[in-house]
């Protein structure tokens, strides 16, 4: 039996794997490959130079790699590749990247998007991440692996949004989050660290401290943006409050000590 719905419009150029499931209606262009086992629901319009890859769950009437909306876009053949194991749920849209970046949007493995998520052009999300209901996500974003964004929120442009940190529901993010943090409001602010989270995902005891003790340095102790890192960084080797840093929470300090030391936007504060 025929795993393509007999109204599907697909075109003859496009690549897809005998495995791809296609529901009622879906319309699949030229440039389009689509690996093992994906499902693509009824409605759902997949165009533009798109990569999928194997495993994907697109529910009815998502529209994949559709033009970017950008004004000083001129049709440039740019690219959207999504991994493997996705979940795309209803009205979500994911458009293709512009010349002015790296010419594609990329979406990694294991996400989880809720219904009418907007990704725009150029940007890049990691793994194992979470976008509920109707975020909004402008172009040249970066989502890190394991970052949570609310429902109703809005990204600004060039924003980046580190690994395990959360952006809470109907926020306004205009300014980058470390990694491991909570933000929320409008406009985002600081909330503490994403404590529960950072358990459920395995991380230490001691490696929570830590960054507990990073956090406080840079939000709570009134330091100058410059004196905090400097402090953060000698954390490295004379430890805080009598503990001496293990090498994994080591290791994740350092992370939010160049995640914050990298920002070109400036970090929420």
């Amino acid at each position: 039996m025929s795993l393509i719905h007999p109204t599907a419009i697909i075109d003859p150029q496009a690549n897809i794997d005998p495995s791809v499931k296609i529901g009622p209606y879906a319309i699949i262009g030229p440039h389009v490959t689509i690996g093992t086992g994906t499902q693509v629901g009824s409605h759902t319009v997949i165009e533009g130079h798109t990569s999928i890859g194997k495993d994907n769950v697109i529910s009815h009437f998502a529209s994949l790699g559709g033009v970017p909306q950008d004004m000083k876009y001129r049709g440039e053949p740019t690219k959207l590749v999504i991994g493997d194991r996705n979940t795309i749920r209803e009205f979500t849209t994911i458009h293709t990247g512009t010349i002015q970046d790296k010419g594609v949007t990329t979406i990694g493995d294991d996400n989880w998007i809720m219904a009418y998520v907007h990704i725009a052009h150029d940007c890049i999300v990691g793994n194992h991440t979470i976008f509920s209901s109707n975020a909004q996500i402008a172009g040249h974003v970066i989502v890190e692996d394991w970052a949570i964004v609310g429902a109703m929120s809005g990204v600004h442009q060039f924003v980046r949004i580190g690994q395990h940190s959360m952006l809470g529901g109907a926020s306004a993010l205009v300014q980058d989050i470390p990694p491991f943090v909570l933000a929320a409001g409008d406009k985002a602010q600081p909330h503490g660290l994403n404590v529960e989270g950072l358990k459920r995902r395995g991380f230490t005891p001691e490696s929570i401290a830590a960054l507990r003790h990073a956090y406080r340095i840079l939000y709570k102790d009134g330091l100058t943006f410059e004196d905090a890192k400097v402090a953060i960084q000698s954390m490295k080797k004379d430890g805080y409050d009598g503990t001496v840093l293990n090498s994994e929470a080591q290791e994740k300090v350092d992370l939010f000590l160049s995640f914050i030391s990298a920002s070109n936007r400036g970090i929420i504060r």
